[in-house]
């Protein structure tokens, strides 16, 4: 479990953002999605880091890293 500072909370949104890691991304991907999970968007750092932002049914946004 990690905790990174902003510098700067964001109104509106969650004050709590949780990464999560899967050894498969698709699946837990799709995993979630199929428990009520809405796909935001994806994006990556380099060739070796890629993640998913995904937001609950209440609109709280997460995401599932993988690479």
């Amino acid at each position: 479990l990690g905790f990174q500072k902003v510098p700067d909370p964001t109104p509106g949104k969650n004050k709590v953002h949780l990464d999560f890691h899967g050894a498969d991304k698709e699946a837990e991907v799709a995993r979630l999605v199929g428990l009520g999970a809405r796909e935001t968007g994806r994006h990556n750092f380099g060739a070796d880091f890629d993640w998913v932002v995904l937001a609950d049914p209440e609109g709280n946004a997460f995401c599932v890293a993988g690479g």
